[in-house]
């Protein structure tokens, strides 16, 4: 995401590092470099002056050239910067007390207005809330099927009626349709064109008129562009847009449009798509986005795609087992089964400091290949084997690696993998939050070694609880005591 921008700041900041003394000159290189980058990504010319401008004039300051480290502080500068400009956002769905809260989607077509619609339903899913879709896009051919299969997708009722061409009057009935039924949401679909009209502005409006939506969402597609920018200024005049949903920015997005969206128009961004699947799209938040630009990562958006992942009662089972030293190859294969989703790991890195560079790597065909062929073996073991995997001699490792189709020397790598896993999850899950981040740290230097393999990795074995100062000292008396015993044998 945003990966030229991102190695543009970046050179800006390194520009700065090892200067024995920091001018004006150098940082004014600097500050160019952070320019370039910009109007390289995209970003709105009036944008880029006032974020210059506010830039320029903390960057320029005292505090700065005469500080140690004046990279780390332009770092801060700008981010503090990036986070005023694309936010405040709420990025929550307020949904009223009583009867169906209504959510207009609307857009251009080929945005990814009818994917969204299902993601969107995902996501309220995940909140224990199954809205209602409302198939009233009767212009572009198939879009009432193509929205029935994202609603099977998903899991929620569609609501159409095919025979009727009045999308007003669909719309309308759907939501009476949803009321009756219960239902908490209702999400519209409206029809797009290839280029802003007034038929399709006139039609958008006499919805809005008669049917009253609660929130108006704009879809916009991100590698467009300024064509975005100009899409959600010409939609909130017609409109009063309520938030602008940005897709695609897993893409070859430059960044330009999510950074000027804000500005030019007024209209938050409130939702992001980070991918294809029906899970790739979460809340905007402007202090994540402006952490993933500066590859500072995003921990918030990481902590909640591991929450899609495993939910409370599951990580808490799965926190005790690890704690207890209970991890058992049953347990590592459901994890492997869940973080297995297309997207989702490479997702999880991108979210994760230092860790986007992985994120090809997991996502590629050769990654996919090698986690399947470990849940086959898994799944070629007795029921035994996977909870003591030190049973496994040769005999059953040949045993196993036919029933998985694979050669034998895997199944010695896997178990060895996993015994050094073991102590490593047990470590993560009693200890520190210091603990955890040194225990980060090996595996990601471990990752990095060339080859992904755990085997260079030293993991401290757990010591069990933490012991008082009193048994400590009883344990002293113990050990002393039986060093006196055995001098005492030998004599």
């Amino acid at each position: 995401m945003f990966d030229s921008l991102s190695e543009g700041l970046q050179s800006a900041f390194k520009s700065l590092r090892g200067k024995g003394k920091l001018t004006e000159g150098n940082m004014r290189e600097g500050l160019d470099i952070v320019q370039r980058s910009l109007l390289e990504a995209d970003v709105s010319y009036p944008v880029v002056q006032e974020f210059m401008g506010h830039v320029n004039e903390r960057a320029m300051g005292k505090k700065v050239l005469l500080s140690l480290r004046p990279e780390e502080e332009l770092v801060r500068i700008v981010h503090s910067e990036l986070v005023s400009i694309l936010g405040p956002v709420d990025p929550s769905i307020h949904l009223k007390k009583e009867g169906p809260t209504i959510i207009m989607l609307c857009g251009l077509q080929g945005s990814g207005k009818t994917t969204t619609c299902g993601k969107l339903s995902q996501l309220l899913k995940e909140q224990n809330i199954t809205p209602t879709l409302v198939a009233a896009d009767l212009q572009r051919p198939a879009a009432i099927e193509q929205l029935k299969v994202v609603g099977e997708q998903v899991g929620v009722p569609v609501y159409t009626e095919p025979d009727n061409k009045n999308p007003v009057e669909v719309c309308k009935n759907g939501v009476a349709k949803a009321k009756a039924d219960g239902s908490r949401v209702v999400i519209l679909d409206t029809a797009g064109r290839l280029a802003i009209d007034e038929e399709l502005m006139g039609e958008l409006q006499r919805i809005d008129n008669k049917v009253g939506p609660d929130q108006v969402y704009l879809v916009v597609d991100g590698m467009t562009g300024q064509d975005a920018v100009n899409s959600a200024d010409a939609f909130n005049k017609a409109l009063e847009l309520d938030g602008v949903i940005m897709t695609k920015l897993d893409g070859d997005a430059r960044g330009g449009a999510l950074l000027s969206v804000k500005h030019v128009t007024g209209v938050p961004i409130k939702f992001i798509g980070t991918g294809e699947h029906l899970d790739a799209l979460e809340p905007f938040r402007p202090e994540g986005m402006a952490g993933r630009i500066l590859q500072m990562g995003d921990i918030v958006a990481a902590a909640a795609e591991a929450h899609r992942i495993v939910d409370d009662k599951e990580r808490e089972e799965l926190e005790a087992k690890m704690a207890s030293g209970d991890f058992t190859l049953d347990d590592f294969k459901n994890m492997m089964e869940k973080v297995a989703r297309p997207g989702l790991m490479g997702r999880m890195m991108s979210l994760m400091p230092g860790m986007g560079q992985f994120k090809e790597a997991l996502e590629s065909d050769e990654a996919a290949g090698g986690i399947r062929q470990t849940i086959g073996a898994i799944n070629s073991m007795t029921a035994e084997e996977r909870r003591t995997p030190k049973l496994i001699d040769a005999a059953r490792r040949t045993r196993i690696a036919k029933g998985a189709g694979v050669q034998t020397p895997l199944i010695s790598q896997l178990i060895k993998q996993f015994e050094i896993m073991k102590p490593l999850m047990q470590n993560m899950a009693g200890g520190s939050v210091m603990d955890r981040a040194k225990m980060m740290q090996q595996l990601q230097g471990a990752m990095t070694s060339g080859n992904g393999s755990l085997d260079g990795m030293r993991v401290k074995k757990s010591t069990g609880k933490r012991l008082s100062n009193a048994e400590k000292a009883k344990l002293k008396k113990e050990r002393d005591k039986l060093k006196r015993k055995m001098k005492r044998k030998k004599r």
